[in-house]
C-alpha cells in the first residue's frame, strides 16, 4: 500500500535556479512565491528556497557561478510556469508583477499568447528569468 505522504514517483522534488545576485533574487520572487502559497523552507549565505507540497524552488547565488546573466534563449531552462486558480488572478498577478520590476513579455497577444484556449501572463524579470502565470479556460460542452 502507498503511504500518502510519499510524494509519487516522477513528482519534482526541487529545481536549483542560480542567480546572478541574490538579494535581487529574493526581490523578484519572494512576493509571487508566497502569494502563491510556497512558504519559505531554507535560507543560507548564498541562497533561499521556498516550498509548496513535496517541491521546493531554490535560488543560489554561487560562487561557481561562470556566467554573469541568464539568457534564456540559450539552452538551459526557458521558463517556470505555474497554475493559476482563475484568469482573474492571473490578472491581478501579472499586474502585481509588473508592480515588482518584472516586464510583460508578448503585449499584443495577452492573455491569450499561449492560445484562445488559455488565459496566460508571461513575465520577465530583471535577471531575465521568465515566468508563465496560466488557468486553463473553461472547456465546453457539447
Amino acid at each position: 500500500m502507498t503511504d500518502p505522504t510519499t510524494p509519487a514517483t516522477g513528482t519534482l522534488h526541487h529545481i536549483e535556479i542560480w542567480v546572478p545576485d541574490l538579494t535581487r533574487a529574493i526581490n523578484d520572487w519572494q512576493w509571487l512565491l508566497e502569494d502563491l502559497g510556497y512558504t519559505l523552507h531554507q535560507t543560507w549565505e548564498h541562497g533561499r528556497s521556498w516550498k509548496l507540497g513535496p517541491t521546493y524552488l531554490v535560488f543560489e547565488q554561487s560562487p561557481a557561478l561562470t556566467q554573469p546573466r541568464h539568457d534564456r534563449l540559450a539552452p538551459g531552462l526557458n521558463h517556470l510556469a505555474f497554475h493559476i486558480d482563475t484568469p482573474h488572478r492571473v490578472d491581478l498577478l501579472a499586474n502585481k508583477a509588473q508592480d515588482n520590476g518584472w516586464t510583460l513579455l508578448f503585449p499584443d497577444r495577452h492573455p491569450h499568447a499561449g492560445g484562445p484556449q488559455q488565459h496566460a501572463a508571461y513575465l520577465e524579470n530583471t535577471d531575465h528569468f521568465e515566468i508563465e502565470l496560466i488557468a486553463a479556460l473553461p472547456t465546453e460542452t457539447p
